[in-house]
């Protein structure tokens, strides 16, 4: 009888640890992805798109796009270059780089070629057509569009802390250039500041 009611009381205590476990399970929920959200205070897919969106604004609005179209019967061509993360913070600039050819193709004022890694895949598929598809639709070879500018630049994070409080100073530099001639035609810069202030046990 007493081994009964032992292994009745480890059944409950069992039963009683699952049901509390399924209790206390995750909640998902589902937001929408324009919203603002930062729980961290670290970089964000928010401060991407608000910031590429921003500059690239900005960068239609400065002569260089007029004098383009003064001296070219095409909407300029630009490709999006490297753009270095100078922090310590891990940033994916690959995801920022996205966001800045979304929104100068969005525009419709600017053509966007692709980047050197994803051309060399591209050329691997039109080499592959030559030998595997039909002639008429084969993709011709040496036919690319060349970029006449491009779009590189650098983020660079400052940080100021004391105590529990932090501050996070955040600074996007974008450049673009004229390919042929070097020349620098738009700087841009843009900045973001955020307090972080921690409370609680172990802060």
């Amino acid at each position: 009888m007493q081994v009964n009611a032992h292994n009745a009381a480890v059944f409950l205590l069992v039963t009683f640890g699952l049901a509390s476990l399924m209790a206390c399970g995750k909640n998902v929920r589902r937001l929408d992805p324009e919203s603002t959200t930062d729980l961290s205070g670290f970089w964000n897919d928010t401060d991407s798109r608000l910031v590429a969106n921003d500059m690239i604004a900005d960068c239609l609005t400065h002569p260089w796009i007029q004098n383009h179209a003064l001296r070219a019967d095409a909407k300029p061509v630009a490709i999006v270059g490297s753009i270095r993360n100078r922090s310590m913070e891990h940033i994916p600039t690959g995801t920022f780089i996205r966001d800045i050819e979304r929104a100068l193709v969005n525009s419709g004022q600017v053509s966007v070629v692709a980047n050197p890694y994803e051309r060399e895949e591209l050329r691997d598929e039109r080499e592959a057509q030559q030998d595997w598809a039909r002639e008429e639709t084969r993709s011709r070879l040496r036919a690319e569009t060349g970029a006449d500018y491009m779009l590189n630049g650098a983020i660079d994070v400052i940080i100021d802390k004391e105590g529990g409080t932090e501050v996070k100073f955040y600074q996007v530099d974008l450049y673009l250039t004229d390919i042929e001639s070097n020349e620098r035609v738009w700087i841009g810069q843009k900045k973001i500041k955020k307090e972080i202030s921690r409370r609680g046990i172990g802060f």
